[in-house]
């Protein structure tokens, strides 16, 4: 490619990922880099570079060598793309054949010259249901997906084309970010939020937040090449100051450009659930062909030796038709054996829980993420903005001898001084600060500076203090901005009617505000509750030198903050460029910090129980990381906290034996938290990652499960994880797992009720019909039919739609490779299927004696309806059984709580009955009195003795 530039766009992106200033000097520096570029830092890019004639478009070279600053829309899917995506599973691959088969069968019996002149020609129906199964469970997996995918785009919408300052042609113009070129120079000021790579040119005291950035939440200094970090990241935030760039990367080619490509475009792969199932659904549907096989060798063996004992062979053609109605009967043991509720139950449980977890503020964005997040066994944690509220507070503070431990405890401590202080204390914030109050990038009121002035006009608001108001009446004579090299900021006011009153007041008032130790050097009294002065005493100033080592010892950033009154000549006497520090009266000491956000503690400790491993990974240092992940109870007795640096220094083997104990990383680089995540999932671990920062996107994709902040977080965070935390809140990653583990226990409720169903209709089928003498089932073709939807759609639909409680976080996590059904669960499907069984068989045989029915015609179709009757009612009740897979006797517990279980039992019920009493043609059945009733559904509810008996065996 022409390149007319003295530089290529990989050795411009190559100086900010990482920054390089090694890189850099190779250039020459930034006056080299600007050459290379070929703009004035003066007068900027010019507005017609490149238009010699009407037909050219400015800049084209510049952008054809370096990339405009959009990046490419994402290509979403069609809904016919979704459908097919839908579709494309094994079990619903299987089901379609089966259903194919049953159908053409089902046409052909329905309309052969055999059929029976008095029954309804029906079946189609059983093919047709198992068609209409795998289309609602097609449809409904890609109505979800669409929805979810509108419902991201709406989240995620680009904020409204905004505009950035830059000089071209020797002026201040306002363009559209989008327009921004390689070369620009950018005009910056606190709020703004970086839209390129660039290079820091020279202004005035310009600081950074790259915290979304790098995770590193200390504020970042931009100094030129010569004097320090002159590298500006795109995405992070001016803080404060203002200040020049040179723009060296835009869109794609940008630091925050490549991390949001790099999350695009990987398909996820299959869940633990979803591998299981289709194991699972493979073996089923093997073992019914099997058992279809043998059932037809059996009845075409039984026929031929009944055919042989006959005084007249059968002729040609009822030999076909025989064998033609064998292989209808061993068709249908398939089919019910089939397990087409499955994929059913699956697709409920995740669309009644991905509705559910919407309320509870998590945006699912991967529908599988959901049950994935059922096995968790490990959280990984960004600490800044995700257990952390990333917003500097006032935490605690001993101002005017009196002490506050909580931000909720500052009004208490306002009661306890004089009004003359507590209005002294507020002045000196709202003067000594260039914070204010603004729009942040998500347009919601908050205030706009360095972190530290914010948490002190915060901690003024709640002292109920307009500091606007106070800024415009007061006369600001001189200000001394915040430099690293004293570490202080100094205002002198003039003072007049309106100001604070203080003890000794003079014509000038100065409020200085720094480094604790600094300032305390340059006091000598200090400010008592009643607002007098007293001396600073040797004994006072030992004790707030060790309220200063208390704070620091619990993470906090202090701040002192002091004041002097000052006569005409002292103010006269003052130097324009330094402030002169001394004789200060010490109003008190604060300790600032991230605070925790609510909910954290009570989520961490639930985890804990719940067996899932909460780590905290930050950019912060070790000592903040460490106190921080004490508060939270992340940091426990045994537990390892590690630096980046000394995490990297390790080898692989060293890492994987750190891991189970490592509770803390601090110091990290984006890279450190992938490898975090591949070291824990190469211990067959199922991991959670939560972040917000640009810097979190690789290992957000790389995790099982990745939740994004949906307020705080940025765009790349949201496009590379599965679950959006909508309200930002760590305490929704609980609920996210409690629904997954919701989700993973309806599965196997439902699984429980329709292994045993099967094995029993499949036993009974097979057993009646090589016991009859026309080879015929006890159940018919239409009574299975019904079974299927009470065993599948129902069952799925009220056993797959159980609300999670809070019993879900009394376990530890089932392993990723545990098999789908676990011994209670074969106890109670082998269990519940021989009772049910056993009873079936004693009522076929039997039932004309037990029930005192006469052996004829009548009497054959009430046992028959008896039978059906019976066999219904153990589901029903079985259904009720399963609702708890693990040990509890108590079945019944929460049923109120699911209204949906509760309808469809009545439902079931109700068509139960319908069937019975005016279903005749079609079912086979006839009306039964009221006492046949009362002995049937007796006889089902027999399921529930039973179930508790199963679970009564040991383990």
């Amino acid at each position: 490619q022409h390149n007319p530039f003295g530089v290529s766009p990989s050795q411009l992106t190559d100086l900010v990922d990482p920054k390089s200033p090694e890189l850099l000097k190779k250039l020459g520096g930034t006056q080299a880099v600007l050459k290379k570029l070929r703009v004035d830092p003066k007068s900027g890019l010019s507005s017609d570079e490149g238009v010699e004639s009407s037909s050219d478009k400015a800049f084209s070279d510049r952008q054809s060598v370096f990339g405009r600053n959009i990046l490419p829309e994402t290509i979403s899917k069609s809904f016919l793309q979704l459908l097919w995506a839908a579709y494309n599973d094994k079990t619903l691959i299987l089901l379609t054949i089966a259903s194919l088969v049953s159908l053409a069968i089902g046409i052909w019996e329905d309309y052969s010259p055999n059929h029976p002149e008095d029954e309804p020609r029906v079946g189609w129906v059983e093919g047709t249901a198992i068609l209409v199964a795998v289309l609602a469970v097609v449809l409904t997996n890609a109505i979800n997906d669409y929805q979810k995918e509108r419902q991201f785009k709406k989240l995620n919408a680009k904020k409204e084309d905004r505009v950035v300052k830059v000089i071209r042609d020797g002026k201040e113009l306002q363009i559209s970010v989008y327009d921004l070129n390689v070369g620009d120079i950018l005009m910056l000021e606190p709020g703004d939020i970086i839209p390129a790579d660039g290079l820091y040119l020279g202004g005035h005291n310009l600081a950074c937040d790259e915290s979304s950035a790098t995770g590193e939440s200390d504020t970042m200094k931009k100094l030129t090449d010569d004097q320090g970090d002159c590298f500006i990241l795109s995405g992070s935030k001016v803080l404060e100051g203002v200040g020049k760039m040179v723009a060296i990367a835009v869109g794609e080619q940008s630091y925050f450009g490549k991390t949001m490509m790099a999350m695009r475009g990987t398909e996820a792969e299959g869940t633990p659930l979803q591998m299981k199932l289709d194991t699972l659904a493979e073996q089923i549907a093997k073992l019914g062909f099997a058992a279809a096989i043998i059932m037809l060798f059996a009845l075409v063996i039984k026929y031929f030796i009944v055919a042989a004992m006959q005084p007249h062979f059968p002729p040609g053609q009822e030999i076909a038709a025989a064998m033609i109605s064998i292989i209808i009967q061993a068709i249908t043991i398939i089919v019910v054996a089939v397990p087409e509720g499955l994929p059913m139950a699956v697709t409920m449980a995740l669309a009644f829980a991905t509705t559910q977890m919407l309320k509870d503020n998590n945006l699912v964005r991967v529908l599988a993420a959901c049950e994935t997040m059922g096995n968790a066994t490990a959280i990984c944690s960004d600490k800044t903005g995700t257990l952390t509220q990333n917003k500097m507070t006032v935490a605690e503070g001993t101002l005017a001898e009196e002490a506050f431990d909580k931000p909720e405890h500052v009004k208490g401590w306002a009661g306890r001084v004089d009004s003359s202080v507590v209005q002294l204390l507020t002045e000196s914030i709202a003067v000594n600060s260039t914070a204010f109050e603004g729009k942040d990038e998500n347009n919601r009121v908050d205030f706009v500076g360095s972190k530290t002035e914010c948490a002190l006009l915060g901690f003024s608001k709640i002292l109920g203090s307009d500091y606007d108001a106070i800024r415009h009446e007061t006369n600001v004579a001189k200000v001394y901005p915040f430099a690293s090299k004293r570490k202080t900021m100094t205002t002198i006011m003039k003072i007049q009617e309106n100001s604070a009153t203080s003890h000794n007041q003079k014509e000038y008032r100065m409020y200085t505000k720094g480094a604790s130790e600094i300032v305390l050097e340059s006091c000598t009294s200090f400010l008592t509750s009643d607002g007098h002065v007293k001396k600073l005493d040797k004994e006072t100033n030992v004790k707030v030198g060790g309220l200063i080592s208390a704070y620091a010892d619990k993470a906090l950033r202090t701040i002192a903050l002091a004041y002097r009154d000052l006569s005409s000549s002292k103010y006269e006497d003052m130097s324009d460029d330094e402030p002169t520090l001394k004789d200060l009266v010490l109003i008190g000491i604060v300790g600032i910090m991230d605070p925790l956000r609510p909910g954290v503690v009570e989520s961490v400790a639930a985890f804990r129980e719940a067996g899932v491993f909460v780590r905290m990974i930050t950019g912060d240092n070790i000592n903040t990381a460490k106190a921080i992940a004490r508060n939270a109870g992340i940091l426990t007795k045994g537990g390892i906290a590690l630096t980046g640096p000394e995490f990297r220094e390790m080898s692989v083997e060293e890492q994987r034996k750190v891991i189970p104990r490592l509770q803390v990383l601090a110091r990290s680089s984006p890279t450190d938290k992938t490898v975090v995540v591949t070291r824990l999932q190469e211990q067959d671990q199922v991991v959670g990652m939560t972040g917000d920062g640009t810097n979190d996107g690789p290992a957000l994709k790389l995790a099982d499960v990745g939740f994004s902040m949906g307020i705080a977080g940025t765009e790349v965070a949201k496009e590379a994880s599965d679950i959006i935390l909508m309200d930002d809140n760590f305490n929704s990653i609980l609920k996210a797992l409690l629904w997954g583990r919701a989700v993973n226990d309806g599965v196997r409720k439902f699984l429980t009720f329709q292994l045993t169903v099967n094995i029993a209709a499949v036993v009974l089928s097979f057993i009646s019909a090589i016991g009859s003498d026309n080879s015929e089932s006890i159940l018919s073709a239409v009574q299975l039919l019904w079974v299927n939807l009470i065993m599948d759609t129902l069952a799925a639909l009220a056993l797959a739609t159980e609300p999670p409680t809070q019993d879900l976080l009394q376990r530890k996590p089932i392993s990723k490779y545990a098999h789908l059904i676990n011994f209670r669960m074969g106890k109670m499907i082998i269990g519940q299927a021989i009772f049910q069984i056993a009873v079936n068989l004693v009522i076929m045989y039997l039932g004309l004696a037990i029930f005192h029915l006469d052996n004829d015609a009548q009497g054959q179709a009430t046992l028959r309806t008896m039978v059906f009757n019976v066999f219904v009612f153990l589901q029903v009740f079985n259904e009720i059984n399963c609702r708890r897979i693990d040990n509890t006797l108590n079945v019944f517990k929460d049923i109120f709580n699911n209204w949906i279980f509760l309808a469809i039992q009545v439902l079931v019920i109700l068509g139960q009955f319908l069937i019975v009493t005016f279903g005749g043609i079609a079912f086979k059945t006839v009306p039964l009195t009221p006492i046949q009733w009362l002995v049937t559904v007796a006889i089902g509810s027999l399921s529930l003795p039973v179930g508790t008996i199963i679970r009564l065996l040991p383990d």
